[in-house]
């Protein structure tokens, strides 16, 4: 018998995210989100006006990036060229958005897709396709390399195999990343930190940004060790904060994976709640990497799962309520404009 797919993201219930609706906290501060998806998928659909309404619910959301999420792949062509699909989607989408019709965010300023890195010297062709298809916009690859021995909260949609990051084939194909001015997105679970930091040590002239505080996992074998995990984690994360080469994305934390649980509740947490649930994860990066290295994600809709859009950013102001205006500059607009040239 076959067994039955994980059930990986949490279902989005509007009417659910509706019962708590907290007022703005500090309203003019600008934010670029550097982590967002866009898709149309049976049952699951996020696009231009899906996000506005997010980016729209009062927080002041100068721009945002797309990230890779295997959207509008080509249906024909050579595999290795399908994902340019995704790259003239999400121009197509950040088009719309410069043109000002549709108010002040420059969605899809930055534009994050996939290359099949195993592909080595080769690869070259299909990063330079993206480059022509991205209007300017194109900033580099995430190459899914998420992967654990407990199969059980693995994504279908983006399985592969054991080490990838040591692969040979994969870092000839990393290599050509920093060549063409290209940043790399990392996914991966805590347990695989090291071999980021050890890619990212290999290739000190491309940088490394590491998605959603480095996976650290709730579920599964994972449940119920919150406070060994979190050692684990914590330790593996200082010791990559010392490749300079790295950044780190605060956020991300509100799936199915990490095993908070908000989603299981009669209503939606609030800002306090997710800030408090947060902290030590976002204290320990923020004190590792430095705010020039962090930067606030929203993870969107993966994350509306757990919270609504005003909730997050909300929790993410109240984790940097004790920092400067330059501090919080950093974390919510700076680190990722730089990083992404925006």
């Amino acid at each position: 018998m076959t067994a039955p797919k994980p059930d990986v993201h949490i279902p989005v219930r509007e009417d659910w995210l509706a019962r708590r609706i907290e007022p703005v906290l500090e309203p003019d501060l600008e934010i670029v989100d550097p982590h967002h998806h866009l898709w149309d998928r049976p049952g699951a659909r996020y696009l231009l006006p899906d996000l506005l309404a997010d980016t729209g619910s009062g927080h002041r959301i100068v721009a945002t990036v797309f990230i890779q999420c295997q959207a509008m792949h080509r249906a024909n062509g050579p595999e290795a060229m399908k994902p340019i699909g995704e790259t003239e989607f999400a121009n197509g989408v950040a088009a719309m958005a410069a043109s000002g019709h549709y108010g002040p965010t420059q969605a899809c300023a930055g534009i994050v897709s996939h290359a099949d890195l195993r592909l080595g010297d080769k690869v070259e062709e299909v990063l330079l396709a993206h480059i022509a298809a991205g209007g300017g916009r194109f900033r580099g690859i995430r190459h899914i390399t998420a992967w654990d021995a407990d199969q059980s909260f693995l994504n279908p949609r983006s399985a592969v195999p054991r080490g990838l990051m040591a692969d040979k084939s994969f870092r000839a194909g990393f290599a050509r990343l920093g060549k063409l001015g290209l940043t790399f997105d990392a996914w991966l679970f805590h347990p695989q930190i090291p071999e980021v930091a050890d890619l990212a040590a290999a290739h000190p002239g491309t940088t490394v940004i590491l998605d959603h505080v480095g996976g650290p996992i709730g579920r599964g074998a994972y449940a119920g060790r919150r406070a060994e995990v979190f050692r684990i984690w914590a330790a593996s994360m200082r010791e990559l904060a010392r490749r300079d080469n790295v950044v780190v994305k605060l956020g991300g934390l509100g799936m199915r994976i990490n095993g908070f649980d908000f989603e299981t509740a009669d209503d939606p947490p609030s800002s306090e709640a997710v800030a408090e649930a947060w902290r030590p994860y976002i204290e320990t990066c923020v004190e590792a990497f430095g705010v020039r290295r962090c930067m606030y994600e929203s993870n969107f809709p993966v994350d509306k799962g757990s919270q609504s859009y005003r909730t997050l950013w909300n929790a993410f102001k109240r984790l940097s309520h004790a920092a400067s205006a330059a501090e919080k500059a950093a974390l919510f607009k700076d680190t990722a404009q730089r990083v992404y040239r925006l």
